[in-house]
């Protein structure tokens, strides 16, 4: 619990942001009365956003949205907070995973908060009993949204969700570096390999896919691109990265990270392909685009290190990171994305929850964009944070941008 509270002191300082935030919900309290119910990785940036909930006035019920993302001393020290409940474990089993998650249940959230939309999915099936209670729901990542709108497009999605993935705030800063830094931190952290000079799979060339790519290059790595939208294929080629199938990739690549947030993206047909020695690692979220089973139930052998399983096929080394889940969180030394980055990100979900418990019964059931006024404040608040000023419209700007009238 003491090194908890250490972790979300360190977190808090770096977090200027929803420290703005929580001061105004300390003075409003927009939550008061309500509760709120999460399946978000619970580890220090979350726990701040935790404690800006509470601070507004909502009791707040937690667990983890990943059997392996979860630091145990952070949710130690959120279970002291006033007002909050924490009920995430490290390698929970899945029994146990979906008990937590029925345990935030049990509480009747107003409000859920999901990164994956595991609550809601819960809630849909498993859980309808907690239907009458709800205002609305935020959702956090690429993969939930996904899983969403599919439920929308069906009817299937009883309540209002702000998809608070889907905002420029979450695309540029979240995605692109939060991601792209955090993975490789962890991928060079847990395996101690040098990156400069290797052949770097990214599966993958949407915002988070873009990021690594980026970033992977200036470490000095062999970029290659793999993708099936020709657009985004294009655009990697013209940003200057090889782009190829997986199938031929896999012959080729020496570290291979998926980004697609899709099923099956490495699997069998790839696996005899590959070198010896090849790194597998997942950044998309949840663990099915590496076909971890198919590896165990044919590997001659199996190795098990800390955060990394060796699968030996036909004298060859193949080395799974985090199960296949999480890169960035899952390793046993994952800290997610950088304290900033999830200042931006959290802030956007800070303000959705809020604008949920003020217009959440006037919104239709199904997937809601975030405000861009939100979006706009929390980049306002940030520029504030770091003592940066920007132009502003004039009047006549504002007359020329909005008419139609004035010609050549």
């Amino acid at each position: 619990m003491e090194s908890g509270d250490l972790k979300i002191a360190w977190a808090r300082q770096y977090m200027p942001v929803l420290s703005s935030i929580r001061k105004r919900f300390v003075e409003e309290k927009p939550f008061s009365g309500m509760t709120v119910g999460m399946a978000l990785h619970v580890e220090a940036k979350t726990a701040v956003l935790v404690e800006t909930l509470a601070a507004g006035g909502a009791e707040v019920y937690i667990t983890g949205c990943n059997p392996l993302s979860t630091q145990d001393d952070v949710s130690m020290a959120l279970d002291t907070r006033e007002g909050v409940h924490s009920y995430a474990r490290r390698g929970a089993s899945v029994e146990e995973y979906y008990a937590a998650i029925d345990r935030v249940l049990d509480a009747c959230p107003a409000i859920t908060i999901d990164d994956g939309m595991d609550l809601i999915h819960r809630i849909h099936t498993e859980r309808r009993d907690v239907l009458d209670s709800i205002i609305g729901g935020c959702e956090e990542t690429t993969t939930g949204i996904h899983r969403l709108r599919a439920m929308a497009q069906d009817g299937a999605l009883k309540f209002p969700v702000v998809a608070v993935n889907d905002t420029p705030m979450k695309h540029f800063f979240d995605n692109v570096h939060g991601t792209g830094e955090s993975s490789l931190a962890s991928i060079m952290i847990t395996t101690n390999v040098l990156i400069a000079g290797k052949r770097f799979v990214v599966a993958g060339y949407g915002y988070c896919g873009r990021g690594l790519a980026q970033k992977a290059r200036s470490l000095g790595a062999r970029v290659i691109v793999t993708e099936v939208d020709p657009r985004r294929a294009l655009q990697a080629h013209m940003d200057g990265f090889d782009v190829m199938t997986m199938d031929e990739a896999a012959a080729l690549g020496d570290i291979f990270v998926t980004t697609t947030g899709n099923t099956g993206i490495l699997t069998e047909r790839h696996f005899p392909s590959l070198k010896d020695g090849a790194i597998l690692a997942n950044a998309g979220h949840f663990n099915v685009e590496i076909d971890v089973d198919w590896l165990a139930s044919h590997a001659d052998s199996t190795v098990h290190r800390d955060g990394i399983d060796t699968y030996v096929l036909g004298g060859k080394a193949v080395h799974v990171l985090a199960e296949g889940r999480l890169v960035n969180l899952a390793t046993p030394k994952g800290m997610g994305h950088p304290v900033e980055v999830m200042d931006l990100s959290f802030a956007v979900q800070a303000l959705s929850a809020e604008f949920i418990a003020k217009h959440g019964r006037e919104l239709a059931p199904g997937v809601h964009d975030v405000p861009s006024a939100i979006d706009e404040a929390v980049a306002r608040l940030k520029l504030d944070a770091l003592g940066l000023s920007i132009d502003r419209l004039t009047p006549e700007q504002e007359t020329y941008m909005s008419s139609w009238t004035i010609g050549t």
